[in-house]
């Protein structure tokens, strides 16, 4: 406890400090043995003396010794000395205290701020981490190189990060985009990093990447975080229903913010900190001045019970809400309370992007999460067969999850080749006449890589291959060279799955392709051609001749294709990585261009990203 009464400074200020002390019980000393104010030195009895006279009290070595602490007197009376300071003044109120019933609506955060005693840092200055290099990722961990920024401007790389608010189109150019976003970088020479570790930490939020985003959050020391940074982490510990997580800079910040979810969050985290009583008191403030919905509240005032400083029960009722928010959702999970399904069928994708990693929701509502997740590149194939795996070992398990579950296990360990096919296939639809979901492939990708490859199976080899390579098993896939014909479906993906293959293109299996596309618009012909032309396998001349064939409009310019290509002439990876994820916002492929495909690929092979490139490409064609 603080000692106000060190604290002086006229009438008012007695006041407001006496009325703040009759809500505490008297101060116990917290000084340690030997520390407290000492006591007067008895005076010494004089003994007598051999001669019949007192004798005086042995002197101890120093002759002037004492058995309590010496404490340096204050100056009194006149001297040479310099006057005593004054008092420390009290903290500017802006000419004006506030009363007392403004003070007992007060928290203590906030009186804190009011007396100038909240303090400015949560960490030692000898352990506090330099800005150097933000991130998690390092070069030798498969990071981009760390100073690849450093001489860029800083307004090109902040109009790439800002313009990336979303989803891209591409899993593999949502992989590559984390990878770069998460590595070990260096700001621009004239960017803050702090704003660059915000921009950074915002952009893998709006893809979803909410574990990655407060990865990267935590590199940088709270004390040091801005507003756009502070947002920016909120959103991923929201993300990840880690509410807990953002408490050292919540109350390091104490009151900056007045929204609904920092009170919140302070509410809760005050209540980890042993201050039980106050965080049910502020919580409960925040839900009768309706600074925050009432179901939001009480799930926070359940959190905050679970610190065990909590008192009595709370009851979640949600018959009045009709609405699903990102923090109503978060303290949801994180207390275990079951979301009505009605609120979460028509939620949007971000709920499902936040469940499907969320450890404590139940397995089913995970799988039935994971399908975006693993088309956009959030989970990764391993993940998402464990996921059935897990499935499949739960006895009590039904309903479609174990049924996939069951027939994932079939495309394993069938009989014979034509068995685990026909599993296979069988995962890849839900139901007659059907497409194909993206998804199911990657589900699939090394099922399909166990399959020996059989002109039986060439029909089917065009969604086997797409599988195999959602997964990056190129070598699986080059497998099949050899029966897959030229001009099919199965070769139009192939095609990019050789790394090293500088070789140019067969123009007569690029017309075959084009002449048996009957998709609409001929999109994968058109993605086919501008994959090739930014590998550099097809001639500047047949380049030419297809894009005014296909109207792809290869040679046409703009602010995006000259700053990506640009970029790529001055080798930088970190650069055209951000650039291309700009180029690829969106959440369908629809909302994809041949000429942006054309730069990206071109872009990447230039830099050293041949393989992700050629993902990206055979990708392209098998979902346009």
């Amino acid at each position: 406890m603080r000692r106000l009464a060190a604290l002086s400074g006229g009438a008012a200020a007695l006041a407001l400090l006496s009325g703040l002390a009759l809500a505490q019980n008297a101060p116990e000393s917290l000084l340690p043995p030997g520390f407290e104010e000492p006591r007067p030195a008895p005076t010494p009895t004089p003994r007598p003396s051999p001669s019949g006279g007192a004798q005086a009290p042995a002197p101890g070595p120093s002759g002037n010794a004492t058995s309590v602490p010496v404490i340096q007197p204050l100056p009194t009376g006149s001297s040479n000395r310099a006057p005593a300071p004054a008092p420390a003044p009290l903290p500017d109120f802006a000419g004006k205290l506030p009363s007392l019933d403004q003070i007992e609506r007060m928290s203590t955060d906030e009186i804190d701020e009011l007396l100038g005693l909240k303090p400015k840092v949560d960490i030692p200055p000898g352990a506090r981490r330099s800005l150097k290099r933000v991130g998690v990722l390092a070069p030798a961990e498969g990071g981009l190189p760390t100073f690849s920024l450093a001489n860029q401007p800083a307004s090109l790389v902040r109009a790439a990060l800002a313009g990336s608010d979303g989803p891209v189109v591409s899993r593999w150019g949502h992989i590559l985009l984390r990878r770069a976003l998460a590595s070990r970088l260096a700001a621009p020479a004239d960017m803050d990093p702090v704003e660059f570790a915000a921009l950074r930490v915002s952009t893998l939020n709006a893809m979803g990447e909410f574990a990655a985003a407060r990865a990267v959050a935590q590199e940088v020391d709270t004390s040091d975080w801005n507003p756009a940074l502070t947002a920016a982490a909120l959103d991923a510990y929201i993300g990840t229903a880690d509410l807990v997580g953002a408490c050292p800079a919540v109350r390091l910040q104490g009151s900056r913010r007045e929204d609904a979810n920092w009170r919140l969050v302070q509410g809760i985290c005050n209540a980890f900190a042993g201050e039980g009583a106050r965080a049910k008191a502020d919580l409960n403030r925040v839900r009768s001045r309706g600074q925050a919905a009432s179901i939001d509240a009480l799930l926070a005032l359940r959190f905050a019970g679970a610190s065990g400083q909590g008192r009595g029960a709370v009851t979640i009722e949600w018959n009045d809400v009709d609405e699903l928010t990102p923090m109503r959702f978060a303290l949801a999970n994180a207390v275990g309370e079951p979301v009505p399904a009605g609120l979460l069928e028509g939620a949007g994708p971000y709920y499902a992007r936040a469940a499907a990693v969320a450890p404590m929701l139940a397995l089913p509502q995970r799988i039935a999460a994971s399908e975006i997740a693993a088309r956009e590149g959030i989970l990764s194939s391993s993940a998402l067969i464990d996921l059935y795996s897990q499935a499949y070992g739960e006895e009590d398990l039904d309903g479609p999850a174990a049924t996939l579950a069951g027939q994932l296990r079939q495309a394993y360990v069938g009989g014979d080749s034509a068995a685990r096919l026909a599993a296979i296939k069988d995962v890849w639809v839900s139901g007659p006449g059907q497409a194909i979901d993206y998804a199911r492939l990657v589900l699939t990708a090394y099922a399909a890589a166990r399959l020996e490859p059989s002109e039986e199976f060439v029909d089917d080899s065009g969604p086997l291959l797409a599988a195999m390579l959602s997964a990056g098993l190129e070598r699986d896939a080059l497998r099949w060279g050899n029966v897959i014909p030229e001009g099919s479906d199965g070769w139009a993906q192939l095609v990019f799955a050789a790394p090293n293959q500088n070789d140019p293109v067969s123009t007569g299996a690029v017309d075959d392709f084009i002449g048996d596309d009957d998709g609409a618009g001929q999109r994968r012909s058109k993605f086919l051609v501008a994959g090739l032309a930014g590998l550099g396998r097809l001639s500047q001349s047949d380049i030419n001749s297809y894009s005014s064939d296909l109207k792809l409009g290869l040679g046409s310019a703009t602010r995006w294709t000259r700053a990506i290509d640009a970029a790529a002439a001055a080798d930088n990876q970190a650069l055209v990585a951000f650039l291309a994820g700009l180029g690829m916002q969106g959440s369908d492929w629809q909302q994809m261009t041949p000429r942006h495909l054309y730069h990206i690929v071109g872009a990447l092979h230039r830099v050293g990203l041949s393989a992700e490139a050629r993902m990206i490409a055979a990708e392209a064609v098998a979902r346009g």
